[in-house]
């Protein structure tokens, strides 16, 4: 087979700026290529990332203070859960507690398990009281959308990629691959195609790409999203609040906070969320953006030359910020996959994708298993789990989850991340993982003990903390 010696992506979005970087970083003889339209907007409500970003910028020479300056990002640690249960919590892989691991067995979080500790305990709970480590940075981030947008197209330019201001208005296929991209300005022929279009599909669409919707396991279908004023400190994580009809987000960015409610509009309209925003922030909004949507991804992300990135593959809900995340882990994926790929190849990508979308879907699915009766919605909620997630949940009740449940590379969301969640629903059988800890050798007790006081000691005084905002002062200065 020939080997691919350009690649064009379609869509100037994150999804495609990121593709187009990830490809150029890795391949020197390949021409990396992009179109845009002006006409086309961006979605502009994801404004958090996973740990994955820290991946990508590293691999791609962007450094967290260029970030930090030329995005208005902020350091984001992980996601506060407000009302959903009792007592909020937070979901937060800490290093210290996910590296106490003896084989697969998560002796750390197993010993916060069964002494009750509180999230503050035993995670970065210094992220709480909005102070952050000078040092290292976190691998998550929070940025303004738009900003970003311009400093990836930058990146891009700097990088070589070749961008190309036109709108594409037809799709031209010949025998299963795309032969050629009618443009109002020119014609593309290239070997290979990224669809990073959005929720159009624009070009994968067209080679017979299915879409299987999760509405029957997630629960909402739209948002509004809009930002509020400047404040004087940053929390250094994502604040997702539930609502009456959902939750909503607040993510601070540098000069604003990105905010949005994501509802299910069986229950409220966008008027009605509007509202219910408004006495809680406690004044008044302007919704910036107001999108309907329907959970779900594609049967194939890949057919022919034609590889779907981002929104035109898959679309969950803004929940754990996995949007920017699945992007990274596809364009990482594809990169090893070119130029020389076969139908072996396409077949490994499509059965890689669709465990990566189905994981995000249990992941946020499992965050609904709460006990909330505090409105219609949640009162009515009943929540028809994945086969995937029901399985793992019975094998769960009795043991912590290990990376054998989780097999497949480029996943988002592993067994530190179910496991926190497990333990903050409280959705594991409390004697049963007692007494597998208990059954702990003394010395793997003892190492776990003092591992276990060490991290709590310097988590609470054994660093050098400084307010958000400050740090960020000082970068933005230097």
């Amino acid at each position: 087979m020939k080997p691919v010696k350009k690649i064009l992506i379609v869509g100037g979005g994150t999804a495609g700026l990121i593709s187009a970087l990830i490809l150029q970083k890795r391949f020197e003889k390949i021409k990396i290529h992009l179109v845009k339209s002006n006409k086309i907007g961006i979605i502009g409500v994801g404004e958090g990332s996973t740990e994955h970003f820290g991946e990508f910028i590293n691999f791609t020479g962007i450094t967290p203070k260029m970030l930090i300056k030329e995005t208005d990002a902020t350091l984001k640690y992980g996601v506060v859960f407000e009302n959903w249960m009792k007592e909020s919590y937070f979901h937060n892989v800490t290093k210290g507690i996910s590296s106490l691991v003896f084989g697969q067995y998560l002796s750390g979080y197993a010993h916060s398990i069964i002494n009750n500790f509180k999230p503050k305990k035993y995670t970065n709970g210094f992220c709480l009281d909005n102070m952050v480590l000078s040092n290292p940075f976190p691998n998550q981030y929070h940025f303004n959308t738009f900003k970003l947008n311009d400093f990836l197209i930058e990146r891009c330019k700097l990088a070589g990629v070749k961008i190309f201001e036109d709108e594409i208005k037809d799709v031209i296929v010949k025998d299963g691959k795309i032969n050629y991209l009618k443009g109002e300005k020119k014609k593309y022929k290239y070997d290979f195609y990224i669809d990073s279009t959005g929720f159009k599909k624009l070009l994968i669409s067209k080679l017979g790409a299915k879409w299987n919707s999760y509405k029957d396991y997630l629960p909402m279908n739209e948002a509004i999203a809009f930002p509020t004023k400047d404040t004087e400190e940053y929390a250094p994580y994502t604040l997702s609040r539930a609502m009456k009809a959902g939750w909503m987000w607040r993510i601070p960015t540098y000069g604003r906070w990105g905010n949005g409610y994501v509802f299910n509009n069986n229950y409220i309209n966008k008027d009605e969320a509007q509202k219910e925003c408004e006495k809680y922030l406690g004044h008044k909004i302007k919704i910036g953006k107001n999108i309907k949507f329907e959970a779900g991804a594609l049967d194939k992300a890949w057919i022919g030359n034609c590889v779907a990135v981002g929104l035109s593959s898959s679309f969950i809900e803004p929940l754990e910020a996995s949007s920017i995340g699945t992007s990274i882990q596809q364009a990482f994926l594809l990169m090893h996959l070119l130029p020389f790929y076969s139908e072996k190849d396409v077949n490994l990508y499509n059965q890689r994708f669709s465990s990566i979308v189905e994981n995000i879907r249990d992941f946020v699915q499992l965050h609904y298993l709460v006990n909330k009766k505090d409105s219609r919605f949640w009162k009515e909620l009943k929540l028809n789990l994945t086969d995937t997630l029901k399985s793992n949940l019975e094998k769960w009740k009795y043991r912590l989850p290990i990376r054998e449940d989780f097999l497949g590379g480029y996943k988002l969301f592993v067994e530190n991340n179910f496991t926190i969640i497990l333990k903050e629903l409280e959705l594991f059988n409390y004697e049963k993982i007692k007494y597998t800890h208990d059954s702990l050798s003394a010395d793997l007790k003892r190492d776990t003990l003092n591992l276990m006081t060490d991290f709590i000691r310097d988590n609470e005084n054994g660093f050098t903390f400084t307010k958000h905002k400050k740090l960020l002062d000082q970068i933005r200065k230097t």
